[in-house]
């Protein structure tokens, strides 16, 4: 560790996410755990960041207050839940630091605010994190572009955990938009997420989405372009959850001396064209 190290908050420090990144942080030159923050009403307000997150004593106490963890900081890497973001959004647009977001599941509303924020922050926003899944999104753009939408039909296939709350997932919704921008339309106008009675043949041009939940799988993801008499699928399969932790705090790194901005993964990867 040197005084030279990013000084990372993670935020919701007590989650799964929460503590894989700060495992993560420990392992990652360049970075230090500066604060962990938890909602009030946690049982590790208090708590050791490290002992709690299986890295090791570390000493950084888990606060509940955002504002005192976001001032001498330089960085904040937040997977929780879009209220919480929006609210994070704003205290790191005061603080003029990196906003790096996993979070999922945000409305229109919130990306607006979100937005807003970064014309002080520097924000990196994905629905996911990892280089392989944005290198899927690059290929599955490029297979829509390449392939007739008169004679392919795209549809996007994801199984997550029993836990995960939002449907379709942040990763699905990019390969979507992904998919959608190789083939010049706008994703809203085009998804088909609910298929239920009789829902006559498919409307051509559409993408769709289907969504598994069940047991503890960190994340499949499928692009299918099928077309007659033949079938390209493209996937990606997450084997463990530090992919996107790493992501997260590669992206903070990569956000830190960039100007104010909304950047995505992309961006940082070089994928962005």
């Amino acid at each position: 560790m040197s005084e030279h190290d990013m000084k990372l908050v993670v935020v919701g420090a007590a989650g799964r996410m929460g503590q894989t990144i700060i495992r993560v942080i420990q392992q990652t030159p360049g970075v230090k755990l500066h604060a962990a923050v938890e909602r009030e009403t946690s049982a590790f307000i208090g708590k050791d960041a490290g002992e709690l997150a299986g890295a090791g004593f570390v000493g950084v106490p888990v606060t509940s207050d955002p504002l005192e963890a976001f001032l001498h900081a330089d960085g904040v890497i937040d997977f929780s839940s879009p209220a919480s973001t929006v609210n994070f959004a704003g205290l790191a647009a005061q603080a003029r630091i990196v906003h790096v977001i996993g979070t999922t599941g945000c409305s229109e509303a919130d990306e607006e605010k979100i937005l807003a924020a970064a014309r002080h922050a520097r924000v990196v926003k994905s629905g996911n994190m990892s280089l392989g899944v944005n290198l899927l999104g690059v290929l599955a753009e490029q297979a829509a572009r390449a392939l007739p939408a008169s004679g392919w039909d795209i549809e996007v296939l994801e199984m997550h955990h029993k836990h995960k709350v939002d449907a379709p997932s942040g990763t699905a919704l990019l390969l979507g938009e992904a998919a959608a921008k190789g083939r010049g339309i706008a994703l809203k106008e085009h998804s088909v997420r609910v298929r239920d009675g009789h829902t006559g043949a498919r409307e051509a041009g559409t993408i769709g989405f289907a969504t598994l939940r069940g047991g503890s799988v960190i994340g499949e993801h499928s692009v299918i372009l099928a077309g007659e008499g033949e079938l390209v699928t493209l996937s990606h399969s997450a084997q463990d959850r530090s992919i996107f932790a790493r992501g997260a705090v590669a992206a903070a790194l990569w956000a830190h001396p960039q100007k104010p901005g909304f950047y995505t993964m992309l961006d940082v990867l070089g994928l962005n064209h």
